[in-house]
């Protein structure tokens, strides 16, 4: 049996989250403040690990509809409830992955209650969502290279434009990334970058 500390005894944030959980498996309709807090961890450790945006998204899907259908055989015992629900993820992962007859090794989730990788994994859910803002040609670049990890030659061939644009269109969609990004951490102030919205309003040429 694992010894638990009393909830007076347990971090501040464990104790909230504890809370949580116990009025989830009471109404079911509080799941929904669980799911809100949880959503970007869960799917950036999944997007990290299936390189597959739809199937990041369904994965992800799965994960919580798997969570709220046991969520009352979850017990406290100290480990946080993002770490319980990451460890569903991972078996997520590797049932899809057998389903697509391949075995792949999926490493342990990042341990919630420490900081660090906490911090890592809130810092690419928000990496996701910028991607997604970038320019359209940037963004299937950044996408098809680094998330498909194809090569400048085969993006070329694919998008139909020279090496030399893919590569500057690279180098643009990363710089992109990183200003907004820096912006985002509070480490730089902000100034113009134009996401795929502004563009569209602004008429201008995606690139």
């Amino acid at each position: 049996m694992v010894a638990r500390a009393p909830a007076s005894q347990q971090p501040p944030e464990q104790t909230d989250e504890r809370l949580l959980v116990e009025a989830a498996q009471k109404d079911p309709a509080r799941f929904a403040d669980l799911y809100e807090i949880h959503f970007e961890r869960v799917y950036a450790f999944i997007a990290r690990r299936v390189g597959d945006r739809d199937a990041a998204e369904d994965l992800t899907s799965d994960v919580f509809h798997k969570a709220l259908a046991n969520l009352k055989r979850f017990e406290w015992r100290g480990v946080p409830f993002g770490a319980w629900l990451l460890r569903i993820a991972v078996n997520a992962i590797v049932d899809r992955s057998k389903r697509h007859g391949r075995e792949i090794a999926v490493d342990d989730p990042p341990e919630l209650s420490t900081r660090p990788g906490l911090q890592q994994v809130e810092d690419r859910a928000r990496l996701f969502r910028l991607v997604d803002e970038l320019p359209k040609n940037q963004r299937h670049v950044v996408v098809m290279r680094f998330a498909e990890q194809k090569s400048i030659r085969e993006i070329a061939q694919h998008l139909k434009r020279s090496e030399g644009a893919i590569k500057q269109l690279q180098f643009r969609g990363l710089e992109n990334l990183r200003d907004r990004f820096e912006v985002l951490k509070g480490d730089r102030p902000k100034k113009n970058v134009t996401t795929k919205k502004e563009k569209k309003k602004s008429g201008g040429r995606n690139g």
